[in-house]
């Protein structure tokens, strides 16, 4: 990853240009526009959490593929637009575009709170998973500390060598091996309950009934509130739609998005699969118990044969890498709304792009011994509040994507939607409402900033001129 994040950054003038260092100079191919797009949809952490789920839960958990496979369906909607006009406006940031769309302050700074506190959750997410993934698969030889803090040196140095190209290249290594790796695990986990899924169902079904039978009504409209929440969620991540500004070309993107629609069944599919086998390897486990049943189970696959033995070596090497790759992505894009949003637009406007770039750098430096710091010595409540991560990212959704289609939607409705949106989200989570009816906080927040935004918009008179104005906003065409 060093080597990569050198090889990128050398003899290039990157670090003077924002587009340069957090979009890969616009340039980014098929291969490392895919990769770095499935490295930024599933972490390491997906195979380590997604296993024990499917263990516990059983059959039901089949709805992790469907997670998965929503948000292509929602960048789908907006990302190609949206790409053009980022093109033809060069946005750095997804806020540029909330900025140019509604042309308010009061918009902008609350798109960017809300972002900023998505990306800072996600990444102290992936901070914690580090060291959990290291110290429980080297059965604590390696310390927690010791591994987040080698990890993040390792991030840091060649994120700052190379930006957005270091990380978009890393992301395809660390890509293939879990690929890779994943088939596998699934190999070997079949192997030792006699390659036979029938036999493991049956197994379940006699031992545990529960986990194949139809969940429960809350539990189905649960699963359809948890789509909406990490549909329009994830797909609206800053460093998600920062990929979109990266893509060399409209057809590279829609032809990333469309190799992405395979990686639901491929990926989490499996990862669901490996789970179920678990519970026939290793009945009975409680909830402690099954977050380490990916490392049981790789420790009797290795036990097969010296090939597999290694082949676990690097999957695991992979998995670490894997969730560095997604810590790598949030922190970069974290930093540039840091220099570009926060900075450029608010403090100091007329700073050269250097100087932004710079700034961006130092302020992920301060961001990340600031989450370290929470990581290892979480106060309450503090805590309880930054957990807080999809209920209040999915109400920028409305501005974001409606904004795109419809030339009516104003910004005052727009801001006070968002705004009433993310309390109501807020304080359902945080007082212990986590759903109602199986309807998360988050999700009734966005029905309700949806209808303040549509109707407050359908009643504010709009001028001729501000339609036309919007009109041109948000055309596809393309400049000479």
């Amino acid at each position: 990853m060093l080597l990569i994040g050198y090889l990128s950054g050398r003899g290039k003038d990157i670090h003077n240009s924002l587009s340069g260092y957090y979009l890969a100079g616009r340039n980014l191919g098929i291969i490392a526009l895919f990769f770095t797009l499935y490295a930024t949809q599933y972490s390491g952490n997906t195979i380590v959490g997604y296993t024990p789920a499917a263990y516990r839960t059983g059959f039901s958990w089949l709805q992790s593929i469907s997670f998965m496979t929503i948000i292509i369906g929602v960048y789908l909607m907006f990302a190609p637009r949206l790409y053009v006009i980022a093109k033809r406006q060069n946005f750095v940031t997804p806020t540029d575009w909330i900025h140019y769309r509604f042309k308010s302050n009061a918009v902008t700074i609350l798109s960017i709170f809300l972002m900023l506190w998505g990306l800072g959750n996600y990444l102290l997410e992936q901070l914690v998973a580090i060291g959990q993934a290291v110290s429980g698969l080297t059965g604590g030889t390696i310390p927690y500390q010791f591994a987040v803090i080698a990890f993040v040196l390792v991030m840091l140095v060649y994120e700052w060598m190379g930006g957005m190209k270091a990380v978009a290249f890393t992301d395809v290594m660390q890509g293939i091996v879990l690929m890779i790796g994943i088939v596998v695990f699934l190999i070997g986990a079949l192997y030792l309950v006699g390659g036979n899924m029938g036999d493991v169902t049956s197994y379940i079904a006699s031992t545990e009934p529960a986990k194949v039978g139809v969940p429960p009504l809350e539990g189905s409209i649960n699963w359809f509130s948890i789509l909406i929440l990490v549909g329009f969620g994830a797909a609206i991540y800053p460093h998600a739609v920062q990929r979109i500004y990266s893509s060399k070309s409209e057809r590279t993107l829609k032809r990333s998005f469309a190799r992405m629609a395979w990686m639901p069944p491929v990926t989490t599919g499996l990862v669901f699969v490996i789970g179920i086998i678990g519970i026939m390897m290793f009945p009975g486990l409680d909830k402690a118990g099954s977050e380490k049943l990916v490392g049981m189970m790789a420790n009797e696959i290795a036990a097969i044969h010296p090939i597999y033995y290694w082949a676990m070596v690097l999957f695991f090497g992979g998995i670490v890498a894997a969730i560095v790759s997604t810590a790598d992505s949030v922190l970069l894009s974290f930093s540039s709304m840091l220099s570009k949003d926060v900075y450029g637009r608010f403090i100091n406007a007329n700073a050269t792009e250097h100087k932004k770039v710079m700034v961006g750098k130092f302020g992920g430096i301060v961001v990340v011994a600031f989450l370290l710091w929470l990581a290892w010595n979480p106060p309450a409540t503090l805590y309880e509040i930054f957990v807080l991560k999809f209920e209040l990212l999915v109400q920028v959704a409305p501005a974001f994507i409606l904004g795109l289609y419809w030339n009516k939607l104003s910004a005052k409705p727009v801001f006070w939607g968002m705004l009433i949106g993310a309390l109501l989200a807020g304080f359902m989570t945080l007082t212990g409402h986590k759903t109602v009816f199986g309807i998360h906080g988050g999700v009734i927040g966005l029905g309700i900033n949806f209808l303040i935004a549509v109707v407050g918009s359908v009643v504010v008179s709009v001028s001729a001129e501000q339609k036309t104005e919007v009109e041109e906003m948000t055309s596809l065409k393309v400049e000479a």
